[in-house]
């Protein structure tokens, strides 16, 4: 799509351009890796060994602390999926080099190696790419991108592709509380309907009214639960949803020291701990404080940039 800038009701086309270097995109990425992705850099340009001979473009780690690669390309390349997959699978069998890359860079966290992203960027990818990622089984994302005259960079996700909390050889049809259980921890994966069962009705109304209104605003947010709360994420999480036996917390990607909430559901949390990411806390207990939440919710969204 093109690009017009407005000035007195006259529009007039920006034309495109491209980095010089993939080195330039990947430096401009990593440059800007908060702002974007919501990662951390962990290295760049760094080595798997003489044995792999393989060298990964970027190794970051989410704000849920999941490792994360990401590889790019300045003109079309199927090579580029290939390539991601490749150090997918080096990265998992060589943890304790990245836990100690991270340290090295972050300082003392800890690893989630539940779900591990592989970010591809490139100008475009054919549609043979679009489905192969589809049917690969890993959390690939393909990212492309626009580079204007104007310096103005349009990025947008074309696919994501997760891994589902079952595989073939353990069908979820038929299982027992227990051995859904056994694999929800092996597989790090967990559901929606796991977080509201057994919850009192007016509490799983709220959350499936959230749940609704959050994914609404936009096809491209995702819907990721984990063990004590559901993220929903574009780029970066916007919405933390804790659904508990007598509230729903949500927690917003806004600043509480900018922008003040709805009394008296509103609660800074800058300096409490909580699961989840985002300050910006609502204690929700009735549909209509949910109602109060929403124009919040849709805030944080375009906050990140929606």
């Amino acid at each position: 799509m093109p690009l017009f800038t407005l000035h007195e009701a006259k529009l007039e086309r920006v034309g495109q351009s491209n980095f010089r270097t993939e080195k330039e995109l990947q430096g401009l990425i990593e440059a800007n890796l908060d702002e974007v992705f919501k990662c951390r850099l962990v290295a760049t340009e760094f080595s798997t060994g003489a044995q792999h001979a393989g060298r990964i473009d970027t190794l970051a780690l989410s704000e849920e602390s999941h490792p994360v690669i990401l590889e790019y390309k300045k003109i079309e390349s199927s090579s580029l999926i290939n390539q991601g997959l490749f150090y997918l699978a080096w990265l998992h069998d060589h943890r304790g080099d990245f836990e100690v890359a991270a340290r090295s860079a972050i300082g003392d966290v800890e690893i989630d190696w539940s779900s591990v992203r592989v970010i591809c960027i490139a100008p475009t990818f054919q549609k043979y790419d679009l489905y192969a990622a589809q049917v690969m089984g890993a959390n690939l994302e393909l990212w492309t991108y626009r580079l204007f005259e104007n310096q103005s960079l349009y990025l947008e996700e074309v696919l994501r592709s997760s891994l589902d909390s079952t595989t073939p050889d353990t069908p979820s049809a038929g299982l027992t509380a227990g051995q859904k259980a056994a694999i929800t921890r092996q597989t790090g994966s967990y559901t929606f309907e796991e977080h509201v069962a057994g919850k009192p009705a007016h509490i799983r109304e709220i959350a499936l009214s959230a749940q609704e209104f959050i994914l609404s605003l936009d096809p491209s947010i995702q819907e990721a639960p984990k063990k004590f709360y559901v993220a929903y994420k574009a780029t970066q999480n916007i919405v933390c949803m804790d659904i508990q036996k007598k509230q729903v917390l949500l927690f917003l990607k806004l600043d509480p020291k900018e922008t003040q909430g709805p009394s008296p559901i509103f609660k800074d949390l800058s300096e409490v701990g909580h699961y989840g990411t985002g300050d910006f806390g609502l204690y929700v207990k009735t549909v209509e404080e949910f109602d109060t939440a929403k124009p919040f919710i849709e805030m944080a969204y375009q906050r990140i940039g929606g």
